[in-house]
């Protein structure tokens, strides 16, 4: 089973690229650095709660949907 962080990185990545936005912009955008963006999509950053629902509101959708699949 692959890691979870991992696993949530890659569906980050995944919905940013749909979006067309880049990893820079999206992280300004949700009020977080660059390179924080970069650990969490390569899965090397745990995430708390607090930075998952910024990036479920970068996204526009609820918790549940950018959690779906993990």
């Amino acid at each position: 089973m692959e890691n979870i962080n991992v696993v949530f990185g890659k569906r980050v990545k995944e919905l940013r690229n749909q979006i067309k936005i880049s990893q820079e912009k999206f992280a300004n955008e949700i009020g977080i650095d660059r390179t924080y963006m970069t650990d969490i999509e390569n899965g090397k950053r745990n995430v708390s709660l607090f930075i998952i629902e910024k990036i479920a509101k970068g996204f526009e959708m609820c918790l549940s949907d950018l959690l779906k699949g993990l």
